[in-house]
């Protein structure tokens, strides 16, 4: 026993370096305030929403009741279904949703990621925060070469260090994200020549796709600073095809303004998870993800930001339910694809409830 604490306590004393070290990086790099007031979005130090979103304090406090004794079924009772891996296609518009926000957008033979994140915890120590519900369905290794990476934000569970970091050893592509979150990518050592970075109503054409920075109703931060990198919904198109990310967004008027300048779109990925009453203007409700698509002009909804990991006090399967329901109501065509799933746009399966079964 005594020689097991001797070996123990050398290598817990280890980790918590290791911890300790691990933390700061994570939390990236200061972007330099002089770059980012060229944007009409920075204001006295920071990035403003449209208008300032509402947060709740009454509600806020009811929070850790709910936490501790809230009766939602907040994890699956069973092991998720995933999908493995396919071969790309070269042709048409498919959309493969790894869980959470990650996804693959093919595009007439050209490869978008959008917001990558494969590691277990959305937090910046892999010893704490929040952790998977299933495993990714497909390696990083798996991915296909690809032509765009696209971060929408700087938010753990959207921009993941080692994730980011193992991309851009193995991939080549460029990473495009919004003003000032390339100062992290800078952090983690990816090459400047490989960072783009993006001002709402900004694009960038890479390998023949254009990418397009929109307007969203957020916040950022990845320490104890807000709002100094900005966040944004994004429009991807190639050859008269379009695909439009809400990304993390409260429900506004905005939405209205995309889809008259950009859309229509053939697909739209939808947020419609980690939702509560006490911050209602950061994250969409389903039902308000369906008045968002229908506002945007959304063809095909594909929702996102749901199923992977525990961000709010919801059921886990309640955002798919919420979403099935609503879309119904108002006829818009629905794919709520398993992970690792790849939906084909112009011929999308009806929806199966996979998630009931176990949620």
């Amino acid at each position: 026993m005594a020689k097991m604490i001797r070996w123990s306590l050398p290598a817990l004393l280890g980790a918590a370096v290791w911890a300790l070290g691990e933390i700061p990086v994570s939390f990236g790099g200061r972007p330099d305030p002089e770059r980012m007031r060229r944007s009409p979005q920075f204001h006295d130090g920071r990035f403003r929403n449209l208008a300032p979103p509402l947060v709740q304090p009454a509600r806020a406090r009811d929070l850790v009741g709910e936490m501790l004794f809230g009766k939602q079924q907040r994890k699956p009772t069973g092991p998720v279904p995933l999908v493995p891996p396919g071969a790309p296609a070269d042709a048409g518009l498919h959309v493969t949703w790894f869980g959470h926000a990650s996804s693959l957008i093919e595009i007439d033979g050209r490869k978008v990621l959008v917001d990558p994140v494969w590691g277990e915890r959305v937090s910046p120590s892999r010893f704490a925060g929040p952790k998977r519900l299933h495993r990714p369905p497909h390696q990083l290794a798996d991915l296909p070469e690809l032509d765009v990476i696209i971060v929408s934000h700087d938010h753990y569970d959207h921009l993941d260090r080692p994730t980011v970091v193992r991309l851009a050893r193995t991939q080549r592509a460029p990473f495009v994200v919004p003003l000032g979150v390339g100062a992290h990518l800078r952090r983690w050592r990816i090459p400047a020549e490989r960072i783009i970075e993006l001002d709402w109503d900004e694009s960038v054409s890479v390998a023949g796709v254009e990418v397009t920075a929109a307007a969203a109703q957020h916040f950022s931060g990845r320490a104890f600073t807000r709002n100094n990198t900005l966040w944004a919904s994004w429009i991807v198109s190639r050859a008269g095809r379009k695909v439009f990310y809400t990304a993390d967004s409260g429900y506004f008027d905005g939405y209205r303004a995309i889809g008259a300048k950009h859309g229509p779109f053939d697909v739209a990925l939808v947020q419609i998870g980690a939702y509560h009453p006490a911050w209602p203007d950061i994250h969409m409700t389903p039902e308000e993800g369906v008045a968002a698509h229908l506002d945007a002009g959304g063809g095909l909804l594909i929702p996102v930001h749901w199923g992977t990991f525990r961000l709010a006090m919801h059921g886990w399967s309640e955002p798919a339910e919420r979403v099935w329901r609503e879309a119904k109501a108002h006829d818009v065509t629905l794919a709520i694809p398993r992970p690792g799933e790849r939906i084909d746009v112009d011929n999308p399966p009806p929806v199966d409830p996979w998630w009931q079964p176990i949620g």
